[in-house]
């Protein structure tokens, strides 16, 4: 029997003779099943894995769930009980097993489960697998299996009307975001409720596999493996752990074996009857060279074999092979010379490692349709723009094994929030232990992950008691401090830390780490930046302004919305929505003046679009949003990355960025930098220049230019600042700088240049704030290192002599794939090239445009032509919207 999971694919090759002679029997129920309504007004086929929605679509019951105001037209859906039927034969060979289990991977939520009439179990818990015993109950010929699943809204409702001792808040979610209520109620994805970025649609379904399990001896259900490493000996070991269902007592041997690191361990054991975990121990000859998994950017990430086989008297009863990654993690929370506080930063290896990148939320609704396509796009894209780390929320789902399983192999650090988000949740017998199960299950399923860097018991939590997010009074405060504690410290973070010893753990996300525990694990002031890591947003104050961010240890959430492109819109619109002012744009908006921030924020820089047309003001304006989100997370991001080598008012030593997020999970305004449907937004084609490995960093303070090198790279440079001054009206620079050589250590971020802006500008002509900007690159003796960058002496909707660039492209394809060739006749800023619906992407976009022609590569993820191309193709910048 084969089966695989989280990147380890697991054999269990059994010989005649061992018990009854019987080889284990595995059946599985994915595929067809029926499926209806309460009261069978609707029957429909449906596909398993699945979802209710997802097969109303397929058989033509519903249109698009996406289309226009569908999220709210379909609320039905989740109001209504339904059930699975499948039909099945039963084997002989299945029911004379000594043990038969109904295995189900993932049920989406609350289930009754029943097989030939007969009730065999309940599920209430999105996040575990569930499985029954069934020996006994099957019948020669046809068995008929029914799963019938509660309304999740009604559900949670029941069971808040039930909770009557005190409210567990929040009740609603806030009407913007046209949402259900009580969702802290039920296991399941918190988002499927609605969230600030994504619609309501609390799916019913069986989400993952169902299958049949049958054995006469024992059954392996999981299998992980931790790479522990003993600094003081210089000494690796594979803890191995095997979760083991066994009919009876079985003795037998073990053998651990890399071969490739000629390492090998033989054990004797004793599975017990029933499900055991058995831990045992590899330790790795001290004579191999252990190849170390890097993050990306910092090294490769090799893999080795592991095979763990089972005999007993002599057959052998389990063979099962699986990957190991060796790296050491830790979270590194020590006083910081010159300031108050403690740090806050990952050594991977020993090494002190940036974190770059994004936060994760669910790539679709309907979790059926994340395809490994989806997921390696989307993680790609992330690698691609120099991404090392994602954060996977708390208000989604554990991911799917493929997610962890490309994050290994890409170098994706990842930390992992434990499902909970900004939200109280009860704490009744019944729902501790069905979180406990989860936690067992889920950390048992990906601990053999390298990518899992860091577990965390919620998002937000801590900081919404601490601030009175939910108005609790005074009175009542230490009933929720208990139950907060009660829940992530004594059961999930319990639970997870007698599971994997291997990574640091932390109770919530913001949170003031070493310091909240030391409080009663509720800071004061969790958002102190002193400690921890810190959530930031502002839409109010000017984002151009550095001085308005947080100077933190480590920033987990930050960023500004945008709008996605006119060609992500198409599919989901009609003509009348068409308009910033319609009432689509106002349904899709789910965060309290979204639309009016980004306009806000906007027209602190630039000129808003002034079209007569409306449809090209609608599409500049979705521009505009992108060319200030891009902006905006750049300074930001750029401000964290110069703030890692220096302590200013005992504030810095910034050890990561984590944007607020990467991707989207329907096609709407929101934090990502990707569409959904994988088009990169202008924010992460930024995003491939501010997490560059090498990169210059331009600031004002004081009126003085300062410019800093930052590098991740483990090897110190020399590098200079060079720095050219452009009029707004001419593409030939008006003068040139460069600084002397300075010395930058590998992991830091260095000051390189310092002049005063008027100093800088007397020495450049005529040269203004007004009619000049700024761009600058890092060079050493031999040429150009990292991107270049620019800096603005005023706002753009403030210079003076900007010029039309008339900017013509010709598509031209050669063996390498496409390319646009763009010629500009004056300085263009935001450059945007756009497709359509032609799905691929750009090398570089959104760039500032100082030459007179650059071209710029297209790869394309169908086929094409570049009829096609050209026909698609706009450019557009500043310019073009007034």
């Amino acid at each position: 029997m084969t089966l695989c999971g989280n990147g380890i694919c697991v054999v269990l090759c059994w010989f005649l003779g061992v018990s009854s002679g019987l080889r284990p029997v595995a059946l599985s129920l994915d595929g067809k099943w029926s499926l209806s309504n309460s009261d069978c007004s609707v029957s429909l086929p449906a596909e398993v894995p699945g979802c209710v929605h997802s097969a109303l679509q397929q058989q033509g019951f519903i249109q698009d769930p996406y289309f226009r105001f569908n999220d709210v037209s379909y609320r039905w859906i989740a109001y209504d009980n339904w059930t699975y039927t499948t039909t099945f034969a039963g084997s002989t060979q299945l029911r004379a097993s000594q043990k038969v289990l109904l295995v189900f991977d993932g049920v989406d939520t609350v289930a009754s489960i029943w097989l030939n009439g007969l009730a065999v179990g309940k599920t209430d818990n999105m996040f575990r697998r569930y499985d029954f015993t069934v020996s006994g109950l099957l019948k020669d010929g046809d068995n008929v299996l029914k799963v019938s699943l509660l309304s999740p809204v009604l559900y949670a409702s029941e069971r808040r009307k039930a909770h009557s001792a005190y409210r567990v808040p929040p009740e609603c979610p806030p009407d913007v975001q046209k949402g259900e209520c009580h969702v802290n109620f039920i296991r399941k994805e918190q988002s499927s409720f609605s969230w600030d970025w994504g619609p309501s649609f609390p799916t019913m379904g069986l989400w993952k596999g169902v299958r049949l399990e049958a054995f006469d001896v024992l059954q392996l259900i999981q299998v992980s493996s931790v790479p522990l490493h003993n600094i003081s000996l210089s000494q690796w070991r594979v803890q191995v752990d095997l979760l083991v269902d066994a009919v009876q007592t079985t003795n037998g041997k073990i053998i651990l074996s890399i071969p490739e690191l000629d390492s090998e361990q033989i054990l004797q054991t004793q599975f017990l009857p029933g499900k055991t975990k058995n831990s045992f121990t590899l330790n790795i000859n001290t004579s191999s060279q252990v190849k170390l998994w890097w993050p990306n950017g910092h090294g490769d990430q090799p893999c080795y074999r592991l095979t763990v086989r089972g005999f007993q008297g002599g057959f052998l009863v389990l063979n099962t092979e699986s990957k190991v990654y060796f790296r050491s993690v830790e979270l590194v929370q020590e006083p910081v010379v010159g300031s108050p506080g403690l740090s806050f930063y990952f050594r991977i290896n020993g090494k002190p490692i940036f974190l770059k990148g994004s936060n994760w939320i669910p790539a679709h609704s309907f979790q059926d349709r994340v395809t490994p396509a989806v997921l390696r796009n989307l993680l790609q894209s992330a690698v691609d723009a120099r991404m090392n780390a994602l954060r996977v929320w708390g208000g989604g789902v554990y991911e799917q094994d493929l997610f962890y399983s490309i994050c290994d192999e890409m170098g994706i650090m990842v930390w992992q929030d434990f499902m909970f988000a900004c939200a109280m949740y009860p704490t009744e017998g019944d729902f501790i232990q069905t979180v406990r199960e989860e936690v067992i299950q889920q950390v048992q399923r990906l601990k053999s992950h390298p990518s899992i860097i860091a577990w965390s018991g919620n998002n937000e939590n801590e900081a919404a008691l601490a601030t009175d997010w939910f108005n609790i009074p005074v009175s009542q405060r230490p009933a929720y401090l208990k139950d907060y504690v009660t829940l992530y410290v004594d059961n999930i973070r319990a639970v997870g830390q007698e599971e994997d010893q291997s990574r640091p753990f932390l109770v919530s996300s913001p949170s003031n780490g070493a310091e909240s525990e030391q409080e009663g694990w509720v800071a004061s002031n969790p958002y102190d930046p002193h400690y921890g890591d810190t959530h930031f947003y502002s839409y109010t104050l000017d984002c151009w302004d550095w001085r308005t961010f947080p100077r933190t240890r480590f920033a987990s959430e930050y960023g500004f919305q945008s709008w996605p492109s006119f060609s992500t819109l198409l599919p989901v619109s009609i003509k009348e929505d068409w308009s910033y002012n319609s009432n689509f744009s106002s349904h899709r908006q789910h965060h309290e003046d979204g639309n009016l921030r980004m306009l806000l924020q906007a027209a602190l820089h630039f000129n808003l679009p002034n079209a007569t047309d409306p449809v090209k003001r609608f599409t500049d304006t979705l521009y505009i949003t992108q060319v200030m989100q891009a902006q905006c997370v750049k300074t930001q991001t750029e401000f964290y990355r110069r703030s890692q080598s220096e302590i200013i008012e005992g504030k810095g030593r910034t050890m990561g960025a984590l944007y607020w997020q990467l991707n989207d999970v329907w096609q709407a305004p929101s934090w990502s930098s990707i569409e959904f449907g994988g088009k990169w937004k202008m924010l992460h084609y930024f995003a491939q220049n501010f997490f560059a490995a090498v990169l210059p960093v331009g600031f004002e303070d004081g009126d003085t230019l300062f410019i800093y090198a930052v590098s991740d790279l483990s090897h110190d440079l020399k590098l200079r600042a060079a720095v050219s001054v452009y009029s707004w009206s001419d593409l030939d620079p008006v003068c040139t700088l460069k600084s002397d050589l300075h010395p930058i250590s590998g992991g830091s971020a260095t000051a390189i240049f310092k002049q005063p802006v008027a100093a800088l500008l007397a020495g450049c002509g005529s040269c203004t704030r007004l009619t000049c900007l700024l761009t600058f690159h890092l060079e050493d003796s031999s040429g150009q290192q990292g991107p270049r960058n620019h800096h603005f002496l005023c706002s753009p909707k403030d210079a003076q002599g900007v010029q039309r660039p008339n900017i013509t492209a010709r598509v031209q394809q050669d063996e390498a794939g496409y390319s646009v060739t763009l010629h500009s006749a004056s300085v263009a800023a935001f450059v945007w090239l756009d497709v359509g619906n032609v799905t691929g992407r750009f090398g570089s976009n959104g760039f500032l445009m100082t030459s007179r022609n650059r071209t710029v590569r297209f790869n394309a993820w169908c086929n094409t032509s570049v009829e096609e191309l050209s026909r698609s193709l706009t450019v557009t910048s500043l310019r073009d919207l007034y």
